[in-house]
């Protein structure tokens, strides 16, 4: 999985929008397509309509000719013409008996009169006129004018419409998005109040702790010291994770070529009470003097989240595994996996894998917003109760 096109939005928000742009916009062009339909199959009756009134009014005067005709010497030189329409007369059996049309189709006697290859058929049967065993027919060219005002209607109707669709579409997505603008509102919100009271406590315990080293303990006390000291940096962690999330488009950025090697031995360092407390196996391959051109807080967010994923999700006395090489960082763990379900998700903003281990799910999310901006490519692979592997690539 590829999170390149990762960002700080939240993926949800994005998702439920776009499910319900694909179903609204198939159901307008749905709706769009029928009224379409509709129109037009209105404007072909309008159109039959009109030529039915204009040939039966033509047959009134032709209809005693062909009666004579018939009752005469049915000479076909002498079949008598219409000067409007072409005409042909069939038999009961519905056979021609005398025909002038000008095309080939076979006439559908179940209509009464119908539109083929562009022609207009009415079919008379002059049972009404004494002549029961005969029908007559009349044929006329269709210009294809109302078509072409037909398409002009349903053009600018269609657009004038589309155009309400829209509107209403956008007043629809907001109020669909609302409940969960207000959610997420709620969440950030909460998620300062709690960055704002964490920063003092902590910052105290740390500098306690660091004084406490200095003093001359007891083995008991030392272990119960490194272990507060764990959790400290565990939540000095989180604090400098939602930090980051609050503040980011207010932080000062200095970009500059960063030695990613000395950077990522100093942060091993930083977890390495929390790596022995899980009796985790650490292995480094690391390159020297590797850089690029990013800023020391990003470099540092992104590498953090990396590495207290890996702990956080890994089994005890499992191995984790930094590698560190021109233009590409990997960190990878044997922990317990990602679900199929969720790889697809790991990167959206308040979205855990597992929720047992605790955690905003804010981590990878910071890692694809620092990716984004830095056109860092991330790729990801994952196997439940295997393991997970992260690279971070660039040019």
């Amino acid at each position: 999985m590829s999170a390149t096109s990762a960002s700080g939005i939240n993926f949800a928000k994005y998702r439920t929008l776009k499910s319900f742009l694909i179903l609204y916009g198939v159901m307008s062009v749905l709706i769009l397509a029928l009224l379409g339909i509709l129109y037009f199959q209105y404007a072909k009756t309008v159109m039959l309509s009109s030529h039915r009134l204009a040939m039966q009014l033509e047959s009134e005067s032709y209809v005693p000719k062909l009666k004579r005709w018939l009752e005469n010497d049915r000479n076909l030189s002498t079949f008598p013409k219409d000067l409007a329409y072409t005409t042909a007369l069939y038999g009961y059996d519905q056979k021609s008996i005398v025909s002038r049309l000008n095309t080939n189709t076979i006439i559908d006697f179940k209509e009464n009169i119908y539109l083929s290859s562009n022609h207009v058929y009415l079919i008379i049967p002059l049972a009404p006129y004494g002549m029961g065993e005969f029908y007559l027919i009349f044929e006329t060219e269709d210009d294809g004018l109302w078509r072409q005002q037909t398409l002009e209607i349903t053009l600018i109707f269609g657009a004038v419409l589309f155009l309400m669709l829209v509107a209403v579409g956008y007043l629809l997505s907001r109020l669909i998005l609302r409940p969960m603008n207000e959610a997420i509102a709620l969440l950030d919100d909460f998620i300062k109040d709690t960055t704002h009271e964490l920063n003092t406590p902590v910052s105290a315990i740390l500098t306690n702790i660091e004084a406490l080293h200095e003093s001359e303990l007891s083995p008991a006390i030392q272990k119960k010291l490194k272990r507060i000291e764990i959790a400290s940096r565990t939540i000095s962690t989180l604090y400098d994770d939602l930090t980051y999330l609050i503040l980011n488009h207010d932080l000062a950025v200095e970009n500059r070529e960063l030695n990613l090697s000395d950077l990522l031995y100093e942060r091993v360092e930083y977890f390495r009470h929390r790596i022995e407390q899980k009796k985790i196996t650490l292995k480094l391959a690391i390159e020297r003097d590797i850089t690029l051109m990013i800023d020391h807080t990003k470099a540092t967010r992104l590498i953090d989240n990396l590495i207290s994923n890996a702990i956080k999700y890994n089994q005890m006395e499992g191995t984790i595994s930094l590698t560190l090489h021109q233009g590409v960082l990997c960190v990878e763990d044997s922990g317990i996996g990602i679900p199929d379900a969720m790889i697809e998700r790991v990167f959206e903003r308040y979205t855990r894998a597992d929720k047992s281990v605790g955690g905003f799910g804010i981590g990878l999310n910071i890692v694809a917003m620092i990716a984004k901006e830095y056109d860092l490519k991330i790729t990801i692979e994952s196997e439940e109760r295997v393991g997970t592997k992260i690279c971070v690539e660039w040019e």
